[in-house]
């Protein structure tokens, strides 16, 4: 199967994942399925399904009544794993207009909504100097405004990565003002005017490449029935779950999971889990304020 795969070109194998996405999902697929999806003649359409049927026998079969291929009592993905985050994931980019409707691989979308967030605004321009810095290991001189300053500054910084905290955009660079690692807020970048080869290494930042595990079980408070749920919840087993972070992340890994503060200032219900390894992110493994949290 794995031979198969390698000797598809992109295009056909992208339309047989396709396919088997709308099995696993909906049930069915037919031919205009993949026509209306991809853009390809009918012959295409059903050279593909063929295809399909030649690479897994056992995963669809033709209704005739309803005319149109159905899931086999026997199905089993060759593809792509079933993966409730990708399906999910395709439904919040439709909803939040990052992804087009028409490339949305779902056909009927149920009703979606969300929480809503601040919009972070990021400019295109500074996120394309950003990214090219990194690529071309250079440093770039940004006008950034921070808390800690009343006024913007202009500083020198090496970036090497981008983060996500879950709400907001950083990116991770050696400050040359400083001598330090941080993160910086791109939607804090002002301005960039210039550009200059930089001896920084990605390597010398100990706080990105190295992980730490955060280990979180129910809060002792909840009753039996409560924990339960809190354990399904975060895919617990054995009533505790562990969750890896970079050391440079996890200031921000442990407010998001409401774990930056005691337990005992809020509800049981409302804090619902617990650090239960809060001792060994203690001194020596927890990074320091000015390495991991943002630049003021």
């Amino acid at each position: 199967m794995d031979r198969d795969k390698a000797e598809l070109r992109w295009g056909i194998e992208q339309r047989l994942e396709f396919i088997e996405f709308r099995l696993f999902w909906e049930g069915h697929v037919n031919r205009i399925d993949v026509m209306q999806q991809f853009g390809v003649s009918v012959n295409q359409a059903s050279s593909d399904l063929n295809r399909y049927i030649a690479l897994a026998p056992d995963n669809m079969v033709y209704d005739k009544s309803a005319r149109t291929y159905v899931r086999g009592p026997d199905f089993d993905c060759k593809f792509r794993p079933p993966d409730a985050a990708h399906y999910l994931a395709q439904i919040r980019l439709v909803a939040d207009d990052v992804l087009e409707r028409e490339d949305c691989w779902i056909p009927d979308l149920p009703p979606y909504a969300s929480a809503p967030t601040p919009v972070r605004g990021v400019e295109p321009v500074t996120l394309r100097s950003v990214v090219g810095a990194i690529r071309r290991s250079e440093a770039i001189e940004v006008k950034y405004q921070s808390l800690s300053s009343p006024e913007p500054r202009w500083r020198w910084i090496a970036p090497h990565a981008i983060a996500f905290d879950g709400f907001r955009w950083h990116t991770r660079a050696l400050c040359l003002t400083d001598d330090c690692f941080k993160d910086f807020l791109l939607s804090r970048v002002l301005e960039i005017r210039g550009s200059r080869e930089s001896e920084a290494s990605a390597d010398d930042d100990r706080d990105w490449h190295s992980e730490v595990t955060l280990e979180v079980a129910p809060h002792p408070d909840l009753s039996e029935t409560q924990a339960k749920v809190i354990a399904l919840d975060y895919g617990m087993r054995a009533g505790k779950a562990k969750i890896k972070v970079r050391r440079a992340l996890l200031y921000y890994a442990l407010r998001r999971l409401g774990l930056d503060t005691d337990p005992a200032a809020r509800r049981p219900q409302d804090q619902q889990i617990v650090l239960l390894n809060a001792a060994e992110l203690g001194e020596g493994t927890v990074p320091t304020a000015g390495a991991m949290a943002q630049e003021g």
